[in-house]
């Protein structure tokens, strides 16, 4: 996927926390210590989301309908 140039503004104290990361070599330029930063919390936002809608389901429906129909289908199945 191609990169887009971005303004944005960021207080002074983060700024200083990047430059000391790019000074350490920790990443090659703010570019990418922020591109990280973003990638990071995105991938965390989206995982957290993904607990949340799983913490909605009912373990013993989902394994009632996982279950459903296995008793007819392992006859079925050919002997090893």
């Amino acid at each position: 996927m191609g990169k887009t140039k971005v303004a944005v503004t960021i207080d002074a104290a983060t700024i200083i926390k990047i430059d000391r990361l790019v000074n350490a070599k920790v990443f090659a330029n703010r570019s990418q210590a922020i591109q990280e930063a973003l990638h990071e919390k995105i991938e965390r936002i989206e995982h957290s989301r993904l607990a949340e809608e799983c913490a909605k389901l009912d373990a013993v429906e989902e394994r009632q309908l996982a279950e459903e129909g296995m008793n007819g289908e392992i006859d079925a199945w050919p002997e090893y």
